[in-house]
């Protein structure tokens, strides 16, 4: 990274960080979108339930991941800025150790609590079969979706974003192979589309470890010694992730809850299927935002804090404009998006009307996600966790008991979209009280 660069270019820098970042998540999110797809029309309405039911166990994976890894990248970038390379690189390589040691120990916690899981998530008859299928596989491969996110984060923050673009890719294609082969031929069900998921993350390991070993010229693997002290540090900066994604989690299974308890499983379907959209657009701003958190972290590591400010701004007009796009097309699709999934009348219709309540809190999520990212790039963890504590549970939670029961299902479709607006009055309200240290050179 250059300092000069950045200043004379800053819309040029965004796009070169974040396009293949954005290309990578959205990858990803293709990759879910893609396992609904075949789960929908090779095991049935009933997998895609059992899939859902079960997602606040990946929130909690990502949590832990994005907390330990954000954390450690942000301090690893401040420290590159202000030329302390090898400081950098210990960063590094406690970051990614952390990850592996976490991750493994959330899969052994996890397989010991799986059947009462069951019960406490009500996944019962077919929905609990499929779970058990789905999930089995899954605590192995979670572990290595942590580790491999991790180490994309590292890739992009020396400066080689197109790699792990390509890493994403070979995944992409890898899984969608796989799902129909396991799925479609053998017809393995929902363990096939697991399976498919592990196989292909393991495939990207493999890729990722010969970066590190012959390519990386920043950060490479090797000894170190564990302190206490900067993993405390780094776990605090990215508290605000693992709040977020925890927040995601609980939420989630209010959803699940309060739908199945006054629509049931078609319900919970329709609401996944509409939240395939929602994902896609999460992984947009998740892109905008790990392609901008180090430049952020870079400027702001220089004392260069208005650059760093700008290039927020740059990020979240960004964001915004990508938002209404998304939301237009998403409403122009309402049609026919459902039949995607699943053959079936009734879920088709809820989906067809939500989708346009449920799209339009996508004009506030993505100044309020970039915010979080901003606030966490530059060590101010307490004002990240504030915005990702109050879209993600608080202001959530409140919006998933209230509206249902006033509304219905409209109210479901509702609640997001009014979570974002209340979301984006705060971040607004901490933006105009930023206090940015005195020193440092203009932008």
């Amino acid at each position: 990274m250059n300092l000069e660069e950045i200043r004379k270019n800053q819309a040029g820098m965004i796009l070169k960080f974040s396009v293949p970042a954005i290309i990578s998540m959205l990858l990803t999110a293709f990759i879910t979108v893609a396992d609904g797809f075949f789960m929908g029309n090779y095991v049935g309405k009933e997998g895609i339930a059992a899939v859902n039911l079960g997602l606040p166990i990946v929130y909690l994976y990502l949590g832990v991941g994005l907390m330990i890894s954000i954390g450690g990248v942000a301090m690893a970038g401040m420290a590159l800025g202000a030329g302390q390379k090898e400081a950098s690189n210990h960063m590094f390589r406690q970051t990614i150790a952390a990850a592996i040691a976490a991750s493994l120990l959330l899969s052994c916690v996890m397989l010991s609590v799986f059947t009462p899981m069951l019960s406490f998530l009500r996944a019962e008859g077919e929905v609990g079969r499929y779970f058990r299928e789905y999930y089995w596989i899954m605590l192995l491969e979670l572990p290595v979706m942590v580790v491999n996110s991790s180490f994309g984060m590292f890739i992009r923050g020396e400066g080689n974003p197109g790699y792990f673009l390509k890493v994403t890719v070979l995944n992409a294609l890898l899984n969608v192979v796989f799902d129909y082969l396991f799925a479609g031929c053998l017809t393995w069900g929902a363990g096939g589309i697991a399976a498919a998921s592990l196989l292909a993350a393991l495939a990207s390991l493999l890729c990722i470890l010969w970066y590190f070993w012959k390519r990386a010229s920043i950060y490479r693997l090797g000894s170190f010694r564990f302190s206490w002290p900067l993993f405390v540090k780094s776990m605090l900066n990215g508290s605000s992730e693992f709040i977020g994604e925890m927040s995601t989690g609980l939420a989630m299974f209010a959803y699940n809850f309060v739908i199945m308890r006054k629509i049931g499983v078609d319900g919970v379907t329709a609401f996944t299927i509409a939240g395939y959209g929602a994902y896609g657009f999460s992984m947009l701003v998740v892109g905008f935002g790990q392609g901008a958190s180090p430049l952020i972290s870079f400027a702001y590591g220089a004392k260069e804090y208005e650059l760093a400010g700008a290039l927020r701004k740059r990020t979240n007009c960004y964001v915004f404009w990508a938002g209404a796009a998304v939301f237009l097309a998403m409403s122009a699709a309402s049609g026919w998006y459902g039949s995607l999934f699943v053959q079936n009348e009734k879920i088709e219709e809820m989906v067809c009307s939500g989708m346009m309540i449920f799209t339009s809190a996508f004009f506030f999520a993505g100044i309020n996600g970039i915010t979080s990212f901003y606030f966490t790039a530059t060590g101010r963890a307490l004002e990240s966790a504030v915005i990702s504590l109050s879209r993600g549970l608080v202001v959530l939670l409140i919006c998933i008991v209230t509206l249902p029961a006033l509304f219905g299902m409209t109210g479901v479709w509702m609640a997001a979209p009014v979570t974002e607006a209340v979301t984006l009055v705060i971040t607004l309200v901490f933006l105009g009280k930023e206090k940015r240290p005195a020193s440092g050179r203009n932008a």
